[in-house]
């Protein structure tokens, strides 16, 4: 058997334990794995980034849709009703900062249909025009026939034509009364919470005060409200 020579052997060893040489092919397949991993985390990233946006976006819009249909939000109320009458509509700017409570109930009532088909049951010329439930007078009455004959007292802006106002809180009464004023009221702050004014319309007011009314001032020819639409713009 022919020996080995000890060169040979110093080479064979050095060949054996020397690095072994990556394949170029390897590489890159190692890479392109990378670089994929790296795509799918990043879509997985954009896709979830972009349902949080959404549901954000909806989240907003559907707020806002509220506060425009009227619905009330706490702090957040709207700032006019749109009367739809037998003779036109109305425009009310509301005194939600002045008024907040009153104006707070009134928008409830709304949402709840209270003043769907509500009817003006007592129109006084040159004085207000009243709409509810009830065909009783009930406390406003001595208000206004007491009204009527002082109507030449001295007045301020708060006492105008074109208010809108509801009867003072009375704990025997579960109605919500409202009163728009056509002419100038001086003790109107006597007995009326004012929360609105009419700012469009006033000739449909007008027109609603001139309806023949029998000696209790009860309109002959039934007038009253379709339905309120509550707006954040006019």
């Amino acid at each position: 058997m022919a020996k080995i020579k000890p060169q040979a052997l110093l080479l064979q060893s050095k060949k054996k334990k020397g690095p072994t040489r990556i394949n170029p092919s390897t590489v890159i397949t190692c890479n392109i794995i990378v670089i994929l991993i790296v795509l799918s985390l990043y879509a997985t990233y954009r896709n979830w980034f972009n349902r949080s946006s959404n549901q954000l976006g909806k989240g907003l819009e559907n707020f806002e849709h509220s506060v425009t249909s009227g619905q009330s939000t706490g702090t957040h109320l709207p700032s006019y009703a749109i009367f739809n009458t037998a003779k036109g509509s109305i425009t009310i700017e509301l005194y939600k900062d002045a008024s907040r409570d009153v104006v707070n109930k009134f928008v409830n009532l709304c949402q709840k249909g209270y003043f769907k088909g509500m009817l003006f049951n007592h129109v006084i010329k040159n004085f207000v025009i009243q709409g509810g439930h009830s065909q009783k007078l009930e406390g406003a009455g001595d208000w206004i026939l007491k009204g009527k004959a002082h109507s030449q007292l001295a007045t301020s802006p708060k006492h105008e034509a074109f208010m809108l106002g509801t009867l003072k809180p009375n704990k025997d009464s579960k109605e919500f009364e409202l009163f728009i004023t056509t002419a100038p009221i001086p003790d109107l702050s006597d007995k009326l919470i004012i929360f609105g004014r009419v700012i469009k319309g006033e000739d449909v007011v007008q027109e609603i005060e001139e309806v023949d009314t029998d000696e209790h001032y009860r309109p002959k020819s039934p007038v009253g409200i379709v339905d309120i639409a509550l707006k954040q713009e006019a």
